[in-house]
């Protein structure tokens, strides 16, 4: 979950709901008012009624210090269906520079970014996007920060909700943990985890990493064959959120 107020200080929330309408009342930001005014969707809903939106972020690094936002990608689905048609990109100019190392990862190249706009042209549409939809994301917690800070650094607000981490679904249906020190010995190899190598578990066609649309699909994609691999009759909001 997120972590952040407009004093700055982290706070964990257990009530959504009431979370929603207390940030309605105190934001300062009209999208991000009306985003809090939309509502949560209720923890003891079935799955199958919510509507969620996969979003995947790159960056020009992966410290949240020194390095920014470069892309974001939405894609609103349920899980039973994707709706592509609906689906958000923009590439948005960073604070800081993009580095090699990153444009070799992403492919986002500096003329791009000399005629992208920064993101908070885009931070109402992204919020409206959003808005009244449970985030999922893979390893949310890069998202969840970069995020955090972009808030900060353009509207002096943070922004908080709930998300459905797969990475974090995925650890539990696998029953994940770190390899001791006997099982590196004995050359056992740790399950990954990483997007690519969760969807592979179910079959799932590969897609080329590394591009913020492409992996917000994958990660929808992997939410649905989770959810289905876990055959349990019903599935409530609050089981898998976080």
């Amino acid at each position: 979950m997120f972590y952040l107020e407009k004093n700055k200080l982290e706070h964990s929330v257990t009530d959504w709901p009431a979370f929603y309408c207390e940030q309605a009342a105190n934001a300062a930001y009209p999208a991000l008012k009306a985003f809090y005014q939309a509502g949560c969707q209720l923890p003891d809903t079935p799955l199958e009624q919510v509507q969620m939106v996969a979003l995947d972020l790159e960056t020009t690094g992966l410290d949240v210090n020194k390095h920014s936002i470069v892309s974001i990608g939405l894609v609103p689905f349920t899980s039973k269906r994707i709706f592509l048609s609906q689906a958000k990109y923009w590439v948005v100019k960073p604070v800081s520079q993009l580095n090699d190392n990153s444009v070799v990862i992403h492919g986002i190249t500096h003329s791009e970014i000399e005629t992208a706009q920064d993101l908070s042209f885009i931070l109402d549409e992204f919020l409206t996007e959003i808005s009244g939809k449970i985030v999922v994301a893979h390893y949310a917690n890069i998202e969840k920060s970069f995020l955090k800070r972009a808030f900060i650094h353009r509207i002096n607000e943070g922004i908080q909700f709930p998300v459905i981490d797969t990475m974090s679904l995925e650890a539990k249906i696998c029953r994940y943990r770190p390899l001791s020190w006997w099982d590196k010995l004995k050359g056992k190899q740790a399950v990954s985890l990483r997007l690519s190598d969760a969807r592979n578990r179910y079959h799932l066609p590969y897609y080329k990493p590394h591009h913020a649309l492409t992996d917000a699909l994958a990660c929808a994609e992997l939410l649905q064959a989770q959810i289905a691999y876990t055959q349990k009759e019903q599935i409530y909001l609050a089981d898998i959120w976080e």
